[in-house]
């Protein structure tokens, strides 16, 4: 039976499974403000019905997972258009924060890219699978935004200091490392996945044998054995402190400083302070609340506008920060960012 359905999301029951699939393939499944509520809504029906078991989340098409929230639409909205960047983030945070607390088990297949809003949709199911095929990233402070969709939750839990340095750098990551930071619980050929789908469908009581039936080994993690040289650099409480570090430290270390020089000094500042009070964070949903704040505000900022216009618009991979140095985003500036409306309601989740 399908139900809840718009153009980019088809939201159906197969036997006693909720399936959610994405269905935007030319712009890699990019969310939507109707997206996420097509999202929330079937999740709140599925919630308390028996004739539903399991909920499975997937993409139509070969070209990704879902690469994120639509920024293009983001940037429109912080030019000329407040109400519908604050109305996004409404919908795409009510329904990660409606994922993270669900009371039935989800599976989320990221097969192919999955990034920014995409690990929102997966990262807090109960099965993660990951194929030879899946990139995984948190790339905000390369455009301007900050790692959200409660990923200061999500990353500042990671071992370490690993949270930081992905955070920062909007480092990509492969399956084997995924698996070895919990970031995703199994490893399934991109071959095998229907299949796997189908007999999840035909018996999703039975969903844990399933996937240990389809998971294979990804490989070592590149990741292993890193933990304490990444703690060493990313550990400061100062983005210009963890440069320095970088500068200063192995042929590795400097590369990733390279890769800082690159990123929004602003976005950067913004990224570390809200990992180091996420761990503070009593509950996920305080974490999205603060991170709603944040988004509704940043997306008006020069910086988000210039990280669009280089990475999206115009592709010349040359974005103009203003701030440009580190040393010019100064505690006030983070503070404005960072305070509760004065002019706008607080997010509430469902």
């Amino acid at each position: 039976m399908t139900l809840f359905t718009v153009p980019e999301v088809v939201a159906r029951t197969e036997g006693y499974v909720g399936r959610l699939t994405l269905n935007r393939p030319k712009a890699l499944h990019a969310l939507t403000e109707g997206m996420c509520l097509a999202i929330s809504s079937a999740l709140l029906a599925w919630r308390d019905d028996p004739a539903v078991v399991l909920v499975l989340i997937d993409h139509a098409g070969e070209r990704g997972f879902c690469a994120g929230g639509d920024i293009r639409m983001m940037a429109e909205a912080g030019r000329s258009d407040p109400d519908a960047g604050a109305a996004f983030f409404l919908a795409e945070y009510r329904m990660d924060e409606l994922l993270q607390r669900y009371p039935k088990p989800v599976v989320a297949v990221m097969d192919g890219v999955t990034m920014g809003g995409g690990v929102g949709l997966s990262a807090y199911a109960k099965y993660r699978i990951a194929t030879e095929r899946t990139l995984w990233a948190m790339p905000e402070t390369g455009i301007g935004l900050f790692p959200d969709i409660g990923s200061g939750w999500l990353l500042s839990r990671l071992p370490g200091e690993i949270g930081t340095w992905l955070a920062l750098t909007g480092a990509r990551l492969k399956a084997a490392d995924l698996l070895h930071l919990n970031l995703a619980t199994h490893y399934v050929e991109s071959a095998r996945v229907e299949a796997l789908k189908a007999l999840l469908v035909q018996a999703p009581e039975g969903a844990a044998k399933a996937l240990a039936r389809f998971s294979d080994d990804p490989g070592p993690a590149p990741l292993a054995g890193k933990q304490k040289a990444l703690d060493a650099y990313f550990e400061h409480g100062a983005v210009e402190a963890i440069l320095a570090a970088l500068k200063a430290g192995s042929s590795w270390a400097q590369e990733q400083a390279e890769v800082l020089a690159s990123k929004s000094p602003t976005a950067m500042k913004v990224a570390l302070r809200e990992l180091r009070l996420a761990r503070e964070k009593p509950n996920f949903a305080d974490e999205i609340a603060l991170e709603y704040r944040l988004a509704c505000r940043i997306i008006a900022t020069p910086d988000f506008q210039e990280g669009v216009r280089a990475v999206v618009v115009d592709k010349d991979n040359a974005p103009r920060w203003s701030p440009a140095r580190l040393e010019d985003v100064t505690e006030a500036m983070l503070d404005g960012l960072f305070a509760p409306f004065e002019d706008r309601e607080e997010w509430s989740p469902l």
